[in-house]
């Protein structure tokens, strides 16, 4: 993959854990809205991932989760950015990250905002978000739950809240997977990466041993969420140097408010 300059100008490489998520299976299938795509481990067991539903419009059971956010919102793994395009439409300040390319193109062409970044990178507004969301599957990102809510309670503000989709059974699975779209003449591997799957308890027992406080979980669709709040207790990853100028970085994602505040001015 490439080296990317985001609009700040600094020119970053890409992310060990997560470049996987920008080979060929994953952009096809985003750009052709459909599948098939899978996560395969290394005993060959496949998860189907729903390219289909992630490239249509906000549902039923995402709304149930939008309905809930705070502040304005930060999409880890925004995907092709039916959800940061579903919170614009509402008057909400979002922001997506992805570490596809192809991903945040597709949510720039929705009229949503999208950077080309991983959650372990330096992000604009850390400390300031007022919810952060990881759905579709995305608590697993980096095979690390603790370190993905040690990060997520960085970027977000005191009190802030998380939004995370779970998988709908009782499971803690940390394995190592392949992008796989079910062509046997795909001349280069795809290289393994680091994923996790969470059930409600699992995340639950998790967050709570960090300091988190369990807002609300509810299920929709049969899709399953619960709802975090950062308490005073959380531990955090120091905060980059980059998030010195945060408010001047994030400031330049989004449309100014015909005051001339920053969108998280307040938050």
């Amino acid at each position: 993959m490439s080296q990317t300059v985001p609009r700040h100008g600094t020119v970053r490489p890409p992310h060990p854990d997560t470049t996987s998520w920008s080979t060929d299976p994953y952009a096809n299938a985003l750009r052709n809205g459909h599948g098939p795509l899978f996560l395969r481990r290394t005993d060959g067991w496949l998860l189907p991932l729903d390219v289909e539903r992630w490239c249509a419009g906000a549902d039923a059971a995402d709304l149930s989760a939008l309905h809930r956010c705070e502040g304005p919102v930060l999409d880890i793994g925004c995907g092709p950015g039916r959800l940061v395009a579903a919170l614009a439409a509402r008057g909400h300040r979002a922001l997506g990250i992805d570490v596809s390319e192809a991903a945040v193109a597709r949510t720039l062409r929705l009229g949503g905002s999208a950077l080309h970044r991983s959650v372990f990178e330096p992000l604009p507004g850390e400390g300031r978000w007022g919810t952060v969301l990881l759905v579709d599957g995305n608590i697993g990102i980096g095979g690390d739950p603790r370190r993905l809510l040690h990060r997520t309670a960085a970027v977000l503000a005191p009190g802030g809240l998380l939004i995370a989709e779970t998988a709908p059974q009782d499971i803690d699975e940390r394995v190592r997977v392949q992008l796989d779209d079910g062509r046997s003449d795909r001349a280069a591997p795809v290289a393994p990466f680091p994923w996790a799957r969470l059930g409600t308890p699992a995340l639950l027992r998790y967050a709570g041993l960090l300091g988190w406080l369990t807002v609300d979980q509810w299920e929709a669709d049969g899709r399953t969420f619960v709802s975090l709040r950062r308490g005073r207790s959380v531990l955090t990853t120091s905060q980059s140097a980059d998030s010195t100028n945060s408010a001047a970085v994030i400031s330049s994602q989004f449309p100014r408010n015909t005051s001339g505040e920053s969108p998280l001015a307040g938050s």
